[in-house]
């Protein structure tokens, strides 16, 4: 058995111990240090916990930031990017392995495949994207790994308002809302994923007559 299938049957059966984590994160490093410092906290954070990063492949932002601090903390780290970006100069050359592929669908998959969790770091509309289609496939039983947010300088609070908002509203039932993971220090949120129980709840609210 292929040894990334192996860990993820692990983490299916839930309690999975993270070998390769997958980070989200911006293409932009933000209007404040404190979110390139985050990034670099969790790069090193990964790699001290001897897991591999897997991420969008790029050189810029606090993508290649998070990288770098990986690789600068003796970590592997396995880049996936399309052959577009490839394109445009913006893959990242120095890493253990650039994967390319032929889109961002393609993308996301593989990186999903490599991955045994998911973090997100602020960034903008491809970041959030990323994060929802990863927490969607964990609520409709497709995975069930674990996916964390690293709320640096608050940067998450609205969201999480938002989405607060919605399970009050019966839109969203309360186990599903508790699987995505919030923590505003690395190690914290990676120690609360390393020990992720997936909760067994149906996704879908009951029928109601009208």
């Amino acid at each position: 058995m292929d040894p990334h299938h192996a860990r993820h049957e692990r983490c299916f059966a839930g309690g999975c111990l993270m070998r390769a984590v997958c980070v989200f994160c911006g293409s932009n490093p933000g209007n404040h240090s404190d979110y390139a410092k985050a990034a670099k906290a969790l790069g090193h954070a990964i790699a001290r916990r001897g897991a591999t990063l897997v991420y969008g492949g790029a050189e810029v932002g606090l993508m290649g930031i998070t990288a770098d601090a990986a690789l600068a903390a003796g970590g592997e780290v396995i880049g996936v990017i399309p052959q577009a970006l490839m394109d445009k100069e913006i893959g990242h050359t120095g890493l253990t392995r650039l994967e390319t592929v032929g889109s961002m669908h393609e993308r996301k998959a593989r990186m999903a495949e490599l991955s045994d969790g998911f973090v997100n770091l602020p960034g903008g509309t491809g970041t959030l994207e990323e994060m929802f289609e990863i927490w969607t496939w964990g609520q409709l039983g497709f995975h069930a790994k674990p996916i964390g947010v690293l709320n640096v300088r608050g940067f998450y609070d609205p969201l999480m308002t938002f989405l607060d908002h919605q399970r009050d509203e019966g839109f969203v039932k309360p186990g599903l809302r508790a699987t995505l993971l919030c923590e505003p220090e690395p190690d914290p949120l990676l120690d609360a994923m390393d020990v992720y129980d997936p909760p067994v709840v149906q996704k879908w609210v009951e029928k109601e007559t009208l």
